[in-house]
């Protein structure tokens, strides 16, 4: 093997079933004054945020609760939480919650240290933040990877910008697994966290920068969301696809904080941005058929070896058509899992399209995938997701 690269990973991960009952000792370990930082308190959670924060104070810990996070966190919520962490002089953060919550978790402990606003150290300013409160990180949907990521997205409303802090130091301390956590998700919630762990796992695979160490880990996670995602969206209550997806998540954030990820998710944070109705994953089903059908072209090879996870009967098929059957599969997961959408269902018009077309290069991703897609291209790509059936 001739190939040069590095890996960085400074999280600790504890993962299994039943894991939660540690974190108690994990945060005393980090601080006496904790903020704990979740959605809101009014939602099917509240059981387990109040169970969380008894648990901690019995441990003798002084906890402020920040329960104003919102689906694609703003920067006026970092700032909201993070006043809370200066006036309380807190000494660490735990985000309990998706990507959402965690993504928050890391910004207030930026900014708790460097001061400022967390949209001061996006990841193409200066200065970058110089330290952080330590982070510990606990997934309660399993998709986003953030547990295990130096990215922190957020989106400044008045401009429609969604960007992110991607700095080393903001990987957290620590990322509590506990696949128990993500039992009560949602179906539909289940299957576009799902989908974007699938994403990860995918886009880190084809990046063009991507390493032998990032490919282990990316194959990994497909082989087990193809294997689990759909029984996990099925069945809630399947404690293996739920612990199966809780794997593929981490294996995605391992990945995509060591290679990244293409085209779709620079497309996505832009829909976002334009679209705060649209989850995550949305965003990317909205566009992903046509981005395989544009990319396979440029990839055959690994989309090959994708096609053959999906099917073992094309071990030995020529990789042009294991990548075909490698963009069937995929059209048909999103089937299964309902995440076959359109534009027209969340109330977008032509005329965001457009606009969200030409902020398509505004983030770096589009360059790391294999074939470059330009602006027109992109906007090609919008409009086939708007009347999708």
């Amino acid at each position: 093997m001739k190939k040069k690269f590095a890996y960085e990973q400074t999280t600790k991960i504890i993962f299994g079933s039943g894991s939660i009952a540690e974190l108690p000792d994990l945060a005393a370990g980090l601080g006496e004054r904790i903020l704990l930082v979740t959605g809101s308190k009014k939602s099917s959670r509240q059981q387990l945020y109040d169970s969380v924060t008894q648990q901690l104070r019995s441990r003798g810990l002084t906890v402020f609760h920040f329960d104003k996070v919102v689906q694609n966190p703003t920067t006026e919520c970092v700032e909201k939480g993070t006043s809370i962490a200066h006036k309380e002089g807190c000494q660490a953060v735990i985000g309990l919650g998706g990507g959402s919550v965690m993504d928050t978790a890391k910004a207030i402990a930026v900014t708790a240290a460097n001061g400022g606003r967390a949209w001061d150290y996006l990841f193409f300013k200066n200065p970058q933040p110089k330290k952080t409160l330590p982070v510990i990180a606990v997934p309660t949907t399993a998709g986003t990877g953030s547990q295990v990521t130096q990215v922190a997205v957020m989106t400044e409303t008045k401009t429609c910008t969604k960007s992110a802090v991607f700095n080393n130091l903001i990987y957290p301390r620590i990322a509590l697994i506990d696949p128990e956590l993500t039992a009560s998700m949602p179906a539909h919630i289940t299957a576009s966290t799902g989908f974007d762990a699938f994403c990860h796992c995918f886009e880190s695979y084809i990046h063009v920068k991507a390493s032998p160490y990032t490919d282990m880990i990316a194959l990994e996670g497909i082989r087990y969301a193809v294997q689990y995602l759909r029984r996990a969206v099925k069945n809630g209550e399947d404690m293996e696809a739920r612990e199966g997806m809780a794997w593929a998540d981490t294996c995605g954030g391992l990945a995509i904080a060591n290679a990244g990820v293409t085209l779709p998710h620079g497309v996505g944070m832009m829909i976002s941005g334009h679209c705060p109705q649209i989850m995550h994953g949305e965003s990317l089903a909205l566009t992903y058929p046509s981005f395989l059908q544009f990319t396979c072209p440029a990839a055959e090879k690994k989309f090959a070896d994708v096609g053959r996870i999906f099917q073992p009967s094309l071990r030995d098929a020529e990789d042009s058509r294991a990548a075909r059957e490698c963009c069937r599969e995929i059209e048909n997961l999103m089937k299964d899992i309902g995440m076959w959408l359109n534009f027209r269902q969340f109330d977008v018009t032509y005329d965001i399209i457009r606009k969200i077309a030409d902020r398509g290069h505004e983030l770096p991703d589009y360059q790391a995938n294999p074939r470059i897609a330009d602006i027109e291209e992109i906007y090609r790509e919008l409009k086939e997701g708007y009347d999708r059936v």
